[in-house]
């Protein structure tokens, strides 16, 4: 029988909401409090993994694990302030954060790649994790902990988890951008609702993830060559040149990677 890891949660943002519910839930893992300076966020995600609150980083207990789950520029921060437990291996969730600024021999990396909301519940199973420990025996104790949260964990140093985030930001955050974009412009020129995108939306989706590379299921003026049409875009978005220098790139990107 696999070992039971008993972890405490620090944080009280979207990742740590998410992987304090995912910890409540998994075989093989005790979740015994979440630690984070917001009270009413913090009791808040406590009680939807039906656990402790505890609102003094100081007072944070042992474990197995401390996941410090918090903004980038706050992690070296937080971890000054936690209690340094002998066999306490402390870890960060941050795609782009040294795990040495967790200043502790025992300590490591846990990243869950995906886009979290508050309140908004995702399948943590098949969320990708991407671990890194100091050494080589921390490194397989996470990997044994991420196996019990989701069943696809791999293994990442520094170079690709800030590799990872980047491809995260342009196919998420960009993506994302990109929708905003449409609805202002669907909402202003014609009155018309988000909802007219969203069946666009979630097709363009469907199709990219069926697929080994979304290049293959490209459609678009740009993709047939067709200049008149994009230039005609091009033209309606004059009042707009932030977004029509938008468009230009992304056409002109299209049309150079099409092959």
């Amino acid at each position: 029988m696999s070992k039971t890891f008993s972890v405490v949660i620090i944080g009280s943002g979207n990742v740590a909401e998410a992987l304090a519910q995912a910890c409540s839930e998994a075989w093989g893992v005790e979740l015994l409090a979440v630690v984070a300076r917001n009270e009413e966020r913090g009791r808040h995600i406590a009680k939807l993994a039906d656990t402790e609150y505890i609102g003094d980083m100081g007072e944070a207990p042992e474990a197995d694990f401390h996941i410090i789950s918090v903004s980038d520029r706050a992690v070296a921060e937080v971890a000054e302030q936690l209690p340094e437990y002998e066999d306490t291996i402390l870890l960060h969730t941050a795609g782009s954060v040294d795990m040495a600024s967790l200043g502790r021999e025992r300590c490591g990396v846990l990243y869950p790649f995906q886009t979290f909301t508050a309140s908004r519940k995702v399948d943590f199973s098949q969320v990708p994790l991407f671990v890194e420990g100091a050494s080589e025996y921390i490194t397989s104790q996470i990997e044994e902990l991420a196996a019990n949260l989701s069943q696809n964990c791999y293994r990442a140093n520094q170079h690709r988890r800030r590799e990872i985030h980047l491809t995260g930001v342009l196919a998420c955050n960009f993506v994302n951008a990109l929708y905003t974009m449409a609805a202002s412009r669907l909402e202003s020129e014609e009155g018309l609702s988000f909802d007219v995108l969203k069946p666009l939306i979630i097709e363009t989706a469907m199709k990219a993830s069926q697929v080994e590379n979304p290049r293959s299921v490209q459609t678009g003026p740009a993709v047939r060559g067709d200049r008149a049409t994009a230039e005609r875009h091009i033209k309606m978005l004059e009042k707009s040149p932030q977004v029509q220098e938008i468009y230009r790139l992304m056409n002109d990107y299209i049309f150079s990677n099409k092959n």
